[in-house]
This record gives C-alpha cells, sequence and structure tokens, in this order.
C-alpha cells in the first residue's frame, strides 16, 4: 500500500528578514524606521499555505546569525517545517529593504554572500521532495550556483516520483548578471514543471529569445517592465508541455492558459492598495490551496485572487497572509469563488 504523502507543499529557495518602512508614504531617504518581517518568495509560500490549513515545509538555508534565529523562530511558531532548513557557515542570512512611498515601492536586497544561494544537492537529498503533494521553485533559486543545481535536482527527483512541480518565475533582474541568462535557465527548467505562475512581464521575460528590453523605475526591482509580444511568449511556454501557465495581472484579475488550449479568466477582487509586495505570494498560497482541493482553475485562480487582495491591503509579506477562514469570509462578501 501506497504511503500517503508527508507533506502538502514544500518549497525552495530565498528567505530573508524584510525591514519594511513604517513612514508610509515617505521618500526612502526620509525614513526613520523599519518594522522587521520575514520574507522571500518560498518562506511567504509556506507560511501562506499553512495559514491556508495545508502542511508545508521551507527548504532553504539561513547563516549561524541572530538573524537566521529570528526566522527560524517566526516560521516555527507559525507550524512551518524548519527541519530542513540549512544553517551555512561564513554566509549571511538574506534581507531587504522596502520603501513604501506614493505609488512607488524601492527595493533593495542584501544578497552578497547570502545562505540560501548556497543551497546544494545534498541540502535537497535532506528534503522530503519526493514526499510532498507539489513541490514549488523559484526563479531567483537558479539565479546562481550551487542553488541552482540543487533547484533543478529537486525539480527532477519530484517529477521522478509523480510531485507535481510549481514554477513562481520570480523575476528580479538585479539577481542576475544578464537578464537574457534569466530565460535561458528558466526555459531549461520548464522541461520539470506542471504548473508556472508568472506577471505578463514575468513570462516575456522567461520565453522570449529575440531581442528583447527590460526596464526598472524607482527601483522597483520585483515589478520590472519587458517589451515584447506576449501572445508568443505564452505559446512558447505552453509547448514546453505545461499543463498550465498562470499570469497574474494584479488589479486586472489572473489568466489561467491550459495544454488542452484554454482561456481562463478570474476576475479580480477590488480593495485598496498599501503595499503590493507579497501579493504574488499570497495568490500562489491561494492557488495551491486550490489546486490541491481539485477545484476547476477558474475557482483556484479566484481564490488566489482572494488571497492576493487581502494583503496588499497590509503592511508587509509572511506575517500578514490570510488564514482559510478569512479569506472565505472575505470572497464571500464579494460574490463569491
Amino acid at each position: 500500500m501506497t504511503q500517503a504523502p508527508s507533506y502538502d507543499v514544500l518549497a525552495i529557495g530565498r528567505s530573508s528578514i524584510d525591514l519594511y518602512s513604517n513612514d508610509i508614504g515617505a521618500p526612502f531617504t526620509d525614513i526613520r524606521s523599519f518594522a522587521a518581517y520575514v520574507g522571500g518568495c518560498p518562506a511567504n509560500i509556506c507560511v501562506g499555505t499553512r495559514r491556508l490549513g495545508l502542511r508545508s515545509a521551507l527548504l532553504t538555508a539561513v547563516g549561524q546569525d541572530l538573524v537566521g534565529d529570528f526566522i527560524l523562530k517566526f516560521l516555527n511558531d507559525e507550524g512551518v517545517d524548519t527541519r530542513f532548513i540549512a544553517r551555512k557557515p561564513g554566509r549571511r542570512t538574506s534581507a531587504v529593504l522596502l520603501g513604501i512611498e506614493k505609488e512607488r515601492f524601492p527595493l533593495v536586497f542584501y544578497r552578497d554572500n547570502c545562505a540560501d544561494i548556497e543551497l546544494t544537492i545534498d541540502d535537497v537529498l535532506k528534503a522530503p521532495a519526493a514526499e510532498t503533494k507539489v513541490l514549488v521553485i523559484t526563479g531567483t533559486a537558479l539565479s546562481r550556483e550551487p542553488s541552482r543545481s540543487a533547484t533543478l535536482y529537486a525539480a527532477q527527483r519530484a517529477r521522478a516520483h509523480g510531485v507535481a512541480v510549481f514554477l513562481i518565475i520570480d523575476f528580479r533582474p538585479d539577481q542576475w548578471h544578464d537578464h537574457r541568462a534569466f530565460g535561458v535557465t528558466v526555459r531549461s527548467a520548464l522541461h520539470w514543471v506542471d504548473v508556472a505562475v508568472g506577471t505578463s512581464n514575468e513570462v516575456k521575460a522567461a520565453m522570449l529569445i529575440d531581442a528583447f528590453s527590460v526596464s526598472v523605475d524607482h527601483s522597483q526591482i520585483s515589478d520590472a517592465k519587458v517589451s515584447g509580444d506576449l501572445d508568443d511568449a505564452i505559446a512558447a511556454a505552453l509547448e514546453t508541455g505545461l499543463e498550465a501557465l498562470v499570469v497574474t495581472n494584479g488589479a486586472d484579475g489572473t489568466v489561467v492558459h491550459t495544454r488542452e488550449g484554454k482561456v481562463l479568466a478570474a476576475e479580480p477582487f477590488r480593495v485598496e492598495l498599501v503595499n503590493p509586495l507579497g501579493a504574488g505570494d499570497a495568490f500562489a498560497s491561494g492557488l495551491l490551496y486550490g489546486y490541491l482541493q481539485k477545484w476547476d482553475w477558474k475557482k483556484t485562480a479566484r481564490m488566489g485572487n482572494a488571497c492576493g487582495a487581502i494583503v496588499v491591503t497590509r503592511h508587509g509579506c509572511a506575517n500578514f497572509m490570510p488564514y482559510e477562514q478569512e479569506v472565505m469570509a472575505f470572497a464571500a462578501q464579494r460574490g463569491g469563488l
């Protein structure tokens, strides 16, 4: 008799301490204080899915420092399984600083000598990549070695054991020596991916081969603008054999493109924006919830939209992920999923 998977979600990649401006609306240079939270796409997703009632585990690495202790304590308090998180001597835990200005959200990464990029294949072998229902990998974890090989190995191992693999495209241009290298790497990873999730700009950065441009305004490196034809990028992604490509459009909702050629639009939930950072990870958490409930893609994407809408009204990411009953009540009050 086949044993049931130990986890619903295992996410691999970046984790950090997030320092977010308390001076809402003030220019970055006028910030007087920051609030300390936990962040990083995989860490956020683990907290988000755990609050939705799923069993989540995180494979990341932190330094042997107090910042690593800070992250581990928060994750443990949230019920995320941290047993597979490596501590890397001589490496530092990542940090992110965010300004919350008027319609601008300048972001600064501190990832020199960072621990999570030192994840290895040996670290993957200690983690339950074959004992989970879904493995989540992210674009930033592919940016450098040895994390790149570890991430690709995790995806290959998961697929070999019948585990679904989700790729959060997560394009951060400052983390790559060349934005074209991002596309080359992501396209190679898609052979082991079932579902890919990203903004229209991220999909273009990942899939377009011919000349295209990337621009970043006001240090908003989480929202790079990418030129090129989105339809061509979507077609190229689906040609890799994806079960689905999920394109998020923020306030304009989400569109799911399936392998069978269906195009399913999921309407957004209208809210007042405070901070957009973390919305994509909240969306992914809701999407994973719906996927594991075996909902249809439109309802699944609506669940993601609801989670994302709640988080953009709040100050941070992981610390503000919504709980299952909260999301259901939010959606019910606004027409349902």
